[in-house]
C-alpha cells in the first residue's frame, strides 16, 4: 500500500521566546514493513543543531527556537510503501539490549491493579496471552478523548477506565512486563477509513515474542498494525518515542494547532 503522509504543528507563544530546543521524532524508519519512498521536512521559526539516529534506531532534528521568535512551525510531507506483515516486525535490533524493555518507567510503574490485570489473562503461548491482555486492556478502559493527557500514567488510566491510545499502550506495555515480556511504545500514523483529515497522530505498542521477535497491537482498534500504519518511533515509553518534545525558557504561555491528513495513493 502507497501512502501519502501530510503533518504539520504549528507552536504559537504569547511572548517572543529568548531560547528553545525541540526535539523532532518525525521522519519514518525503514523496516521489514514499510519503505519510505520520501521524506521532506520543514522548519520555519528555528534551526536544525543535530540530525542523528539515537540509542532506539530513531531519527531525531534537535532543533533550535529562533532568538524572538513568536510561532514555530514543524511540517512533514512524505510517501511510503508499506507491507503487510500480520504486525510482525522480527528479530531484536539495534543498541538497546531486550532487558531493557522489561524494566517500568515513571509511565509504566505496575501498581497493584496492573499487576492482577496481567496476571488475569492466559492463552496456549506467548502470542495468544499478549492478544487476550489487548483485548482485556480495551474492555476496561474505554477510549475516551479529553481526559488523559502526556503526563497520565498506565496505573492512572486503568484506574480513570477511560483513556486514549497512549494510555492503552501504556497499560498493556506495564502489564507485558509483569508477564516477563519485553515490551515498547510505538508513535505513528494510521490511515482511517473513514477519513482523511485526523487531529493527532497514533500510538500502539510492540512486545518481544519468542520465536517471532517484535510483535505489534494496536489496543485501542483491537488489532494487530497492518499496511494501513506508518511507524516513526519507539521507546520504552512515550517520553522516548514523542513525536516532539522540548523546553523553552521565556514566551509565556503557547498553543498548539496539529493538522494531519493520511491517505491511499
Amino acid at each position: 500500500m502507497l501512502l501519502k503522509i501530510h503533518h504539520h504543528t504549528h507552536y504559537r507563544f504569547d511572548q517572543p521566546v529568548p531560547y528553545g530546543l525541540q526535539r523532532l521524532r518525525l521522519i519514518p524508519k525503514e523496516n521489514a514493513a514499510q519503505h519510505i519512498l520520501h521524506w521532506q521536512t520543514q522548519i520555519e521559526g528555528g534551526t536544525v543543531q543535530a540530525d542523528y539516529i539515537d540509542y532506539h534506531n530513531n531519527h531525531i532534528l534537535l532543533v533550535s527556537i529562533d532568538e524572538g521568535a513568536e510561532e514555530i512551525s514543524v511540517q512533514c510531507d512524505g510517501e511510503v510503501e508499506t507491507i503487510d506483515t500480520a504486525g510482525v516486525l522480527g528479530r531484536h535490533g539495534g543498541h538497546v539490549p531486550l532487558w531493557y524493555f522489561l524494566r517500568s518507567t515513571e509511565l509504566t510503574e505496575p501498581g497493584r491493579e496492573i499487576q492482577a490485570l496481567a496476571r488475569s489473562v492466559t492463552g496456549e503461548d506467548q502470542l495468544a496471552t499478549l492478544h487476550a491482555l489487548s483485548t482485556r486492556v480495551l474492555e476496561e478502559v474505554r477510549y475516551d478523548i479529553g481526559h488523559t493527557d502526556a503526563a497520565t500514567t498506565a496505573d492512572a488510566a486503568l484506574a480513570a477506565g477511560h483513556g486514549v491510545c497512549q494510555d492503552h499502550a501504556h497499560i498493556f506495555i506495564a502489564a507485558a512486563r509483569v508477564l516477563g515480556i519485553p515490551a515498547r511504545y510505538v508513535s505513528g500514523y494510521l490511515m482511517l477509513t473513514d477519513r482523511i483529515e485526523q487531529d493527532a497522530s497514533h500510538a500502539w505498542a510492540e512486545a518481544h515474542v519468542e520465536g517471532l521477535g517484535w510483535v505489534g497491537f494496536d489496543i485501542s482498534n483491537g488489532i494487530s498494525p497492518d499496511p494501513r500504519y506508518v511507524r516513526i518511533a519507539t521507546g520504552a515509553d512515550y517520553a522516548e518515542a514523542a513525536p516532539i518534545s522540548g523546553i523553552s525558557f521565556g514566551g509565556g504561555d503557547h498553543s498548539m494547532v496539529v493538522s494531519l491528513a493520511v491517505e491511499q495513493q
